[in-house]
């Protein structure tokens, strides 16, 4: 057993019957995140890398704006609890704010934020451009990189990447909190997000398109479908949002004009 998987007995049934086998499956565990001694939220999520995922969450939901305010992080893995501690109180917003049990991303994600606020304050300005074969060959960098989504096909993943290269990679039960663990790995380690691309093995929904467009991100792409306030979202935000990229086919969905596409190969003339 490790912190990504566990072996499990199991009884499998096939036509011609039925075995006792060892099965491998993804780990689940709940995590509690507290900032500056006020519990926020507890996730459902795979239980390593939890200071990114703490992190990643409390930048996500605008608690926290800058690495600079984070004075300690205690990180208590047999209790599943971390502590994000402040050189100021973060100010919540006490009406509003509740512990809330986030699932493990197929249902509603938190909201500390309103999509209105987002509108006026995280529109994406970019000159990036990607090309379509860089989309394809960044997607099957990725797809490589899911070790635990091929011991057990129970995980999402999540990257970070520049046009050519994996920049931070993570995996996840929730496909919001492996989007957060990769942002948290992103600004613990002063790696910048500015004009870059996020993939994803999951739908493309509003809340994984605001927690993008909050880390300044123009492109996101995703072996998967977007939902439809997901295309509002990114057209409205900035953000180039590629969809369905399987084999050598691709939708974009919003901001085609990151889009760069191969020059076509001029036609030999017949002898």
């Amino acid at each position: 057993m490790d912190n990504g998987t566990e072996k499990i007995s199991i009884l499998k049934f096939t036509e011609t019957g039925s075995v006792s086998i060892e099965d491998v499956v993804a780990r689940e565990s709940p995590l509690t995140v507290i900032l500056n001694n006020q519990e926020l939220a507890t996730l459902l999520c795979s239980p390593a890398n939890l200071e990114y995922l703490a992190v990643g969450f409390l930048f996500s939901e605008g608690l926290l704006k800058s690495k600079d305010e984070i004075k300690r992080i205690i990180v208590d893995e047999q209790r599943g609890v971390v502590r994000v501690e402040t050189d100021a109180d973060t100010q919540t917003d006490s009406g509003g704010l509740f512990k809330r049990f986030i699932t493990s991303g197929c249902g509603r994600g938190s909201s500390f934020h309103s999509v209105a606020d987002a509108l006026r304050q995280f529109k994406v300005e970019s000159r990036t451009k990607i090309a379509t074969l860089e989309v394809l060959a960044l997607v099957d960098k990725f797809q490589h990189r899911s070790q635990i989504y091929r011991a057990t096909g129970g995980v999402h993943s999540a990257a970070l990447c520049d046009s050519k290269n994996v920049l931070a990679f993570a995996e996840d039960i929730g496909r919001h909190n492996a989007v957060d663990k990769v942002f948290g790995k992103c600004i613990l380690n002063d790696v910048a997000t500015n004009g870059r691309t996020i993939i994803t093995s999951g739908r493309v929904s509003s809340e994984i398109l605001l927690k993008v467009a909050r880390r300044n991100v123009p492109v996101i792409i995703s072996k998967s479908a977007p939902t439809s306030l997901g295309v509002k979202l990114a057209a409205d935000l900035g953000v180039t949002l590629i969809g369905f990229v399987r084999g050598r086919r691709m939708n974009v969905y919003s901001h085609p004009e990151r889009i760069a596409t191969a020059p076509k190969q001029p036609q030999s003339s017949p002898s």
